[in-house]
């Protein structure tokens, strides 16, 4: 335990890049934690929103595909 420990001196690219990972980390973690809380704190407003986006996303498969499981489409028509 008598070992001498020296300082090293370390170059400047080496530096940047220990700034840089602690930048990246710094501004990746708020992401994840804000990501966390908005999955948590579902209004009713993001409720209706998100009901309005999966009933457009289905209507348009319908119309891509000619089949669905809903029957008629806002057109009125009648299944093919």
């Amino acid at each position: 335990m008598s070992e001498k420990v020296e300082a090293q001196m370390i170059s400047r690219p080496t530096a940047f890049w220990i700034l840089g990972a602690g930048a990246a980390f710094g501004m990746g973690t708020p992401a994840a934690v804000l990501t966390a809380s908005e999955a948590e704190a579902q209004t009713p407003g993001t409720e209706r929103r998100q009901e309005r986006r999966t009933g457009r996303t289905e209507r348009r498969q319908e119309r891509r595909t000619g089949t669905g499981t809903t029957g008629t489409g806002t057109t009125g028509q009648a299944p093919k």
